[in-house]
């Protein structure tokens, strides 16, 4: 049995891909059907008592995505770090990672197989994530830009493998997959501060986890995003370089 193969097995058979697919599509589901009836929801919970009326102006299908693409850029990057993790952190467990690197010549043999398959599965889980809420932004308020959505969600997903490529540079050091998901967790808040500052921030890859929304919106147009993905993939590359000579010179 190849690495690969095994690789695909343990993501199926461990029920991580439900997990994953299950997060992003109940987002998708989720985000627009908010957007549409935020006015209800927030009456049905007493956000009107007491003679206050709160009036939320009529939701447009930008809404609907942007509702997924907080969530899913959130929570949904939180579950693809730690399934990442899981699979990445082959040393964490010692016995494990010895007996792995014992029956191969080079480490990224071991790496390589991990880092696609996590990311495939994420970035799939992502994408069927944004079907489904633009399906739904269609049929609740409106239809958005067919061209704006898949290319937001291709930026999007450069920022979900800049994520992976992060958990794989974080378990080359990390002793455990818990310390690899909080130093990767960690690593992107510390992006996420740093993104607050505007001239810097549109260069980072954090920028491209809200392209979807605002080029549904149209604040801006798709250029705009060229010059942060190309800095991200370069930063992927390094990333992976630094796993690998990280897991060959790890002691176990």
């Amino acid at each position: 049995m190849t690495l690969w193969r095994l690789e695909w097995l343990r993501l199926i058979r461990t029920k991580r891909w439900i997990v994953l697919l299950g997060v992003f599509l109940f987002f998708g589901l989720v985000g627009p059907f908010t957007a549409r009836y935020i006015g209800e929801i927030v009456s049905f919970a007493g956000g009107g008592a007491q003679g206050i009326s709160i009036e939320f102006p009529p939701p447009v299908p930008a809404d609907g995505l942007a509702q997924y693409s907080s969530n899913a850029m959130q929570l949904g990057t939180l579950v693809a770090v730690i399934v990442a993790s899981s699979s990445l952190a082959f040393d964490a467990i010692p016995e494990m990672g010895i007996f792995l690197r014992s029956r191969v010549s080079e480490v990224r043999t071991i790496l390589t197989p991990r880092f696609v398959v996590s990311t495939v599965a994420v970035v799939g889980s992502y994408f069927v994530g944004v079907v489904a809420a633009w399906y739904e932004t269609w049929v609740l308020i409106g239809a958005p830009d067919a061209g704006a959505v898949m290319i937001g969600a291709a930026y999007g997903a450069v920022f979900l493998i800049f994520a992976i490529s992060l958990v794989a540079a974080m378990s080359g050091r990390a002793t455990s997959v818990l310390g690899t998901v909080i130093s990767t967790i960690v690593v992107l808040l510390l992006l996420q501060v740093i993104g607050v500052v505007e001239v810097v921030g549109r260069w980072l890859p954090t920028h491209l986890a809200g392209a979807i929304t605002a080029l549904v919106a149209g604040d801006t147009s798709s250029t705009h995003y060229l010059g942060t993905v190309s800095i991200t993939l370069v930063a992927c590359v390094v990333l992976l370089w630094i796993a690998t000579k990280l897991a060959e010179h790890r002691e176990l």
